[in-house]
C-alpha cells in the first residue's frame, strides 16, 4: 500500500488534474484517456480490488456510485450517457492495485469493449 500510485495521487504526494474530492473519494482525469472524457473515481481508503471488498466497506462503494452521476452531470456526460467501468485482476486489465472505476463519455460508446 506505501508504493500505491493512487493512494499517493489520493494524499496529494503526487499531483494529478482532479475533478472532484471529498473526504472519502477522488476523481481524476485518466492520462490514457479512452474517451473525451475519462474519469477515474477511486476511494481515499486503499481497497486492492473488487475481489477484496469487505463488508465493512460497502457503504463506501455505495458512496461512489451515488458520486458517480453527480461527477457525470458536473462533466456535462449524464444527459448524453456514459459507462463506469471496473477492470478486477490482471485478466481483467487492472493495471493499478488500488480498487477504481473509469467514468467515461462524451462519444458513442462502442460494444463490445475488446
Amino acid at each position: 500500500m506505501n508504493d500505491c500510485i493512487f493512494c499517493k495521487i489520493s494524499k496529494g504526494e503526487i499531483p494529478a488534474d482532479i475533478v472532484y474530492e471529498d473526504e472519502k473519494v477522488i476523481a481524476f482525469n485518466d492520462l490514457q484517456a479512452q474517451a473525451p472524457t475519462h474519469v477515474l473515481v477511486i476511494p481515499k481508503k486503499h481497497i486492492a480490488s473488487l475481489n477484496d471488498i469487505e463488508e465493512d466497506d460497502l457503504e463506501l462503494i455505495s458512496y461512489i456510485f451515488d458520486r458517480i452521476p453527480k461527477l457525470a452531470s458536473k462533466l456535462g456526460i449524464k444527459k448524453s450517457g456514459y459507462r463506469v467501468v471496473n477492470n478486477c485482476g490482471s485478466d481483467g486489465g487492472q493495471s493499478v492495485n488500488h480498487i477504481h472505476f473509469h467514468l467515461l463519455g462524451g462519444r458513442s460508446l462502442q460494444w463490445p469493449p475488446g
